[in-house]
């Protein structure tokens, strides 16, 4: 029997978290260096998964044994070209999370513990395929955030951290009741009822069905995203979490919106998918538009970089149902990059913040004078979420722009806006905070990064360099699974896969 790797990727957090929570509660010195010793055993695990990683369409490291058979239901996990990238992208953000969080001194043991949780169902939800397994590690990421926003967050931390439970929950009640529907349905065809994913993808669904189960899932998955209009939460969320908080959010979970609607949507409702390619595109434009004009108009430097992920997580919501393969793999890749770039913001506004107690744009100007460093990888940080060729941001939109174009010209067109708009409201902000004279004798004291700082970005740093330079890394394992979902859809509805405006990926190759 080989060794059960996606299982030790969910127990190895849960079982550090016990650890960490039966440390002495004196020895509070302890509590989050061994946290952070403890989580370089899941990027370990990860780093074993993207070697031993084929690049082959089908499911790869797949465990099943039966959960409750009577229910059909099941521990049955693996992991494809999708799924994979986000797992190496968790497990890298969460020790440099725990890392950035030194100012944490309340409760530090269990903050530790949460986070260590919250990234055992994290791994959880990208390697299920059962629809309940995937419900329960969906749903119980709501409980580590809402606490990590709630009991360290910023002043209004209570109201954030009610808002974003209640706006989550409802979109997890919605899609249960869709998953329950489901597998009922699949009853029908099998005799038995089942919540198997590979099963279900042989379920034969009237248009009806199709069209109401796409809708369930896609409110839930919107409201993750989150997809305008259903992006309110997000903003007061990031504003109040403490800097890990806002990394793990927006690097992470927030795909975890995105790669449902490629995992579920686009395969187990291909028909109602391809029928609501307008509908949904427009959302991801107005998500693109949307974000970026409001990210102009902050005053707040948290909250703009909150606005930027809507817009960028608008091209990943275009490219996925601009159904082509340039657009689909740019659409995964992108949720990477956007892990990427997005992370290193966030640590950044999180060291400002440190030093200063304030985020206002207006209560900084010409710190570059005093902090060099710093102001140089936050200029780096902004041409990689801009998308400066060579780095990580680049490759992803254009991908999904190029491969867009092909079957939704008019969108992509409205799309390409969102790169202009990201550039004006970066570079402007940068420029407030940034050049000048330092008008604020506040700023005049500020000390550059440290050693430790530094360390944390290095990382983000060197990948988003990677994946800007050779994105073909990536590119290769991601490509089979995205063609599998296309032939999918071109097998059972019928729609006409365009041929791919920019196969970058591992197809383009053989």
């Amino acid at each position: 029997m080989s060794f059960p790797l996606l299982s030790a990727l969910v127990l190895v957090p849960i079982l550090s978290a016990v650890v960490v929570m039966l440390l002495p509660k004196q020895r509070s010195e302890l509590h989050m260096p061994v946290a952070l010793a403890l989580s370089l055993l899941p990027l370990a695990l990860a780093g074993v998964l993207f070697a031993e990683f084929e690049k082959r369409a089908s499911f790869q490291f797949v465990e099943i044994s039966d959960w409750y058979a009577p229910w059909g239901m099941s521990w049955h996990v693996g992991v494809d070209g999708i799924s994979m990238p986000l797992i190496v992208l968790t497990a890298i953000l969460v020790p440099i999370s725990l890392a950035a969080s030194v100012n944490i001194t309340d409760r530090v043991r269990l903050f530790a513990a949460m986070v260590l949780f919250l990234e055992a169902c994290l791994f959880g939800v990208f390697i299920s395929l059962d629809l309940i397994l995937f419900f329960l590690f969906f749903e119980a990421i709501l409980i580590p955030m809402y606490f990590i926003i709630g009991i360290w967050g910023s002043e209004e931390r209570i109201y954030a951290a009610v808002k974003f439970f209640l706006y989550t929950a409802f979109g997890s009640a919605v899609m249960l009741g869709a998953i329950v529907a489901l597998g009922t349905i699949s009853s029908r065809e099998t005799g038995f009822v089942t919540f198997d994913y590979l099963r279900l993808l042989d379920v034969t669904l009237t248009g009806t069905e199709q069209y109401w189960l796409f809708a369930a899932f896609a409110v839930a998955f919107a409201i993750k995203v989150p997809i305008v209009p259903f992006h309110t939460w997000l903003p007061d969320a990031h504003v109040q979490a403490p800097t890990a908080g806002s990394v793990l959010l927006a690097g992470v979970m927030l795909k975890l919106g995105t790669y449902g609607l490629l995992r579920f949507n686009l395969t187990l409702f291909p028909e109602a998918s391809v029928d609501a390619v307008p509908i949904m595109a427009t959302l991801g434009v107005m998500g693109i538009v949307y974000g970026a004009v409001v990210a102009i108009a902050q005053t707040d430097l948290k909250k703009l970089v909150a606005y930027s992920s809507v817009s960028h997580l608008g091209f990943i919501v275009l490219g996925i149902f601009a159904l082509t393969q340039g657009a689909l793999e740019g659409g995964v890749i992108q949720m990477i990059n956007h892990g990427l770039t997005t992370g290193a913001l966030f640590l950044l506004v999180g060291m400002l913040y440190e030093r200063r107690q304030t985020k206002k744009i207006d209560d900084f100007g010409g710190i570059a004078k005093v902090m060099p460093i710093y102001a140089g990888l936050f200029l780096f940080s902004i041409f990689a979420s801009i998308g400066l060729p060579g780095l990580a941001g680049f490759v992803g939109e254009f991908m999904i722009l190029v491969g867009s174009y092909a079957s939704l010209p008019g969108y992509a067109v409205v799309a390409a806006s969102g790169v202009i708009l990201a550039a004006i409201y970066f570079l402007w902000a940068y420029e407030r905070v940034f050049t000048g004279k330092i008008t604020k004798e506040e700023n005049a004291s500020l000390s550059d990064m440290n050693a430790r700082e530094i360390s944390l970005m290095v990382p983000l740093v060197i990948l988003i360099l990677v994946l800007g330079l050779y994105p073909k890394v990536l590119l290769d394992r991601i490509s089979p699974s995205t063609d599998g979902v296309l032939e999918r859809i071109a097998a059972t509805t019928e729609y006409e896969v365009p041929e791919s405006a920019l196969p970058l990926g591992g197809g383009a190759h053989e």
